[in-house]
């Protein structure tokens, strides 16, 4: 069993607290649009493709953003980054609170909410910076526990709109969470002094050469890709298939989002424990299998369940991808965490699109979720085949890039 005294006096506890609430009130106002737009499109009607893309913008904003924080971590460091970061996402915020008069601009702050969404590259070094390499999945897991922030959206945005009778007051509400964010943040967060040296684009480029990294991005894409992804999406889903109401469908969406969230630190820990690469195998396999029974569009009492226990395993991948990542790139996690953070937003940008365009052009959500399951046992396929050599290469690497036996499966 782990010994807690010896993980909090490993590192920082008011940073990796910080790093905590950062990455919470972000991804609450990151995800802000996607239970919502059932209650928008009273205002502007949406056809299907539309729903999607203004739910998928703010993960293609945070995606792009990512990469810019990632920089920004590394040159000046993740305290500044974030604080910089939380003042920038209050503008989008102000815009959507009282001035947006058209669908058109309503797309444009969708975009500009992906600044909360690239809190990932600063949130995430501020505590792995923190911590040595055998608490890195837990320390991560902790701060990236972060994404619980969906369930406060999930949960109360459509029952502020209803109560108001007005959506846009939920973007004036969230402004109250994230300035007391930004203050406690700004007075307990700090900078590890094991700060590595500002990064080159030399250095982007020579990482980015590297087949693991794409490796990671693939494997992320997927994970991160797909919890965010379907926490945006899934209030529509339960909308459009089940007849639910604004604020029903956001309640099943949160049963379904809790999982993914709070499972998150759990896949951390059983990575250090069991092997990222061991797990990581198993969870693919179980979305895999998921998603294929969520496309037969069993009866709401079924897929409920199958999706709580969809979104607690790409939580819980989330966890052990970002266990994994540390241990080969330790001096490039600044770096590593803007791109591959990066990748996830892709990935969550292009779930919705899939499963609203299929079921623009098929009328069924069918053919959607039975790509996303072939996408999911594909990750599966991949890593069975660079295992071997992550074996070879990433072993008796030194300190920089060292990977314990035990997270590799023979």
């Amino acid at each position: 069993m782990m010994d807690r005294k010896s993980f909090l006096k490993s590192g920082h506890s008011p940073s990796l607290l910080s790093s905590f609430l950062y990455f919470d009130v972000s991804f609450m106002i990151w995800v802000l649009l996607g239970p919502l737009v059932v209650v928008i499109m009273a205002d502007y009607p949406m056809d299907a493709a539309q729903k999607a893309n203004l739910v998928a913008l703010p993960i293609l904003g945070g995606s792009i953003l990512r990469l810019v924080l990632g920089w920004m971590t590394d040159y000046i460091g993740p305290k500044r980054t974030g604080q910089i970061g939380m003042l920038i996402t209050m503008v989008p915020l102000v815009w959507g609170w009282q001035f947006v008069g058209s669908l058109g601009e309503l797309y444009i702050v969708a975009l500009l909410l992906g600044v909360a969404g690239a809190s990932f590259a600063a949130a995430l070094p501020l505590a792995s910076r923190w911590y040595p390499p055998q608490y890195q999945g837990l320390a991560m897991g902790i701060a990236g526990a972060g994404n619980s922030g969906t369930v406060i959206t999930t949960l109360f945005a459509n029952r502020i709109a209803q109560h108001y009778g007005s959506w846009e007051v939920v973007f004036g509400f969230a402004l109250i969470p994230i300035v007391i964010v930004f203050i406690v943040f700004s007075l307990f967060a700090k900078d590890s002094p094991n700060q590595p040296a500002p990064k080159k684009l030399a250095d982007y480029a020579s990482v980015v050469k590297q087949r693991d990294t794409w490796m990671f991005c693939m494997l992320y894409a997927v994970t991160f890709g797909g919890f965010v992804g379907m926490a945006n999406y899934l209030t529509i889903f339960f909308n459009t298939q089940y007849g639910l109401s604004a604020v029903r469908a956001a309640d099943f969406t949160t049963i379904c989002v809790i999982a993914g969230s709070f499972f998150r630190p759990v896949g951390g820990w059983l990575a250090d424990k069991i092997g990222g690469i061991r797990m990581l195998m198993m969870l693919y396999g179980g979305v895999a299998i998921m998603l294929a029974s969520v496309a037969t569009l069993p009866p709401l009492a079924v897929i409920t369940p199958l999706l709580f226990i969809g979104m607690m395993c790409l939580g819980m991948g989330n966890g052990a991808v970002f266990q994994l990542v540390p241990q080969r790139f330790q001096s490039e996690i600044g770096i590593m965490t803007g791109i591959v953070g990066a990748a996830g937003g892709v990935g969550g940008y292009f779930l919705p699109k899939i499963l609203g365009n299929l079921k623009m052009i098929t009328g069924s959500y069918t053919p959607g979720f039975l790509i996303l399951s072939v996408i999911a046992l594909s990750c599966i396929v991949l890593i069975f085949i660079v295992q071997n050599q992550w074996k070879k290469t990433w072993v008796g690497q030194g300190g920089k890039a060292r990977l314990d036996q035990s997270t590799i499966t023979s």
